[in-house]
């Protein structure tokens, strides 16, 4: 499974690490990935999404409980 948000397409990200004698050995930074339950097309469904588009808003949470239904009185 690709460590890609499926909200925003933010993806890993790669480098150097650079020792003190100057030497550079490849390297990668991985997004923040969370499993989260989200309303995707009216229905919760499981999605991984950077803790950025969580934060931002961007993704619409599922509560684990019933879906409310109407009160009749």
């Amino acid at each position: 499974m690709a460590r890609v948000c499926e909200i925003c397409g933010k993806g890993p990200v790669f480098g150097h690490n650079v020792s003190h004698a100057n030497n550079k050995t490849n390297r990668r930074w991985n997004p923040n990935l969370q499993r989260v339950r989200a309303i995707i097309d009216g229905a919760p469904r499981r999605i991984r999404v950077c803790t950025r588009c969580i934060r931002s808003g961007k993704v619409v949470k599922a509560s684990r409980g019933l879906a409310p239904t109407a009160q009749s009185g």
